[in-house]
């Protein structure tokens, strides 16, 4: 057998190399699960696209770390089916980064946003204390911070809860007197109160303590999306564009 030529060795080598480079080497495609209303972070907008904090955010750093990715639009439940089920691999939908759910298996990112759960009330309440919801309902969207926040004050208020799928089914329950309140995230329900002109009021004083939003893996196989993140996320936040995103949606 011939001896190969130096040019073709060094060929050969860097094939390989490239073959054992990263998902942004190999082309690899990252699903990434996310709610559908929960406006500023995603939302479809008078053109039906779907934008949003959240997802400018994950287009910043897939840019900025060079991996590719498909966006599903799924609802708060099924984004988090789906990444138990491995029908995808991440979820970016304003989740709260709490014990509670790192204890049930969420392998979360650095924070990338704080934010205040708030308990909220038709615009014709006078409801204005924790005190007030006493033999009231309060409506909550299931497995989330908002829902957490007001479990863990409902025997001490004496206050039952309801819980509803998505945010704008339990906004109408509010406003139609079925319950007395509802809690959510503050920055969504102000931006959906403004931009959606709903007959609904925030209370002062009835909000949670700041707690931050993560972007979310289930699987350590899944760990290299997770470090592209929060590498990415550091490297938007240092040139500007992070802040940029919140500037668009927030002032």
């Amino acid at each position: 057998m011939k001896k190969l030529s130096l040019v073709v060795i060094v060929a050969l080598i860097a094939a390989t190399l490239a073959g054992c480079g990263s998902s942004a080497g190999t082309g690899k495609k990252w699903i990434i699960a996310t709610d559908t209303v929960f406006k500023p972070f995603e939302y479809t907008n008078e053109n039906n696209d779907f934008v949003g904090i959240d997802v400018d955010i994950l287009d910043a750093i897939a840019k900025d770390q060079g991996f590719n990715y498909e966006l599903q639009s799924l609802g708060w439940d099924a984004a988090i089916a789906a990444i138990q089920s491995g029908q995808a691999d991440g979820m970016i939908a304003g989740a709260t980064i709490t014990q509670e759910r790192k204890d049930s298996g969420w392998i979360f990112s650095d924070g990338y946003f704080d934010a205040t759960q708030t308990f909220v009330v038709a615009a014709d309440s006078d409801i204005a204390s924790f005190a007030d919801l006493a033999g009231k309902n309060v409506a909550v969207k299931n497995a989330t911070a908002g829902a957490d926040f007001a479990n863990s004050l409902k025997d001490t208020y004496g206050f039952t809860v309801s819980v509803f799928e998505d945010s704008p089914t339990m906004y109408q329950d509010v406003i139609m007197g079925n319950s007395a309140a509802c809690v959510e995230d503050t920055p969504i329900m102000a931006a959906s109160i403004k931009e959606g002109g709903l007959a609904l009021k925030i209370p002062e004083g009835m909000e949670s303590e700041a707690a931050p939003y993560g972007f979310a893996i289930m699987n350590d196989s899944n760990k290299e999306l997770l470090d592209m993140f929060n590498a990415g996320l550091a490297n938007i936040k240092a040139n500007g564009k992070y802040q940029e995103i919140l500037d668009k949606y927030l002032k």
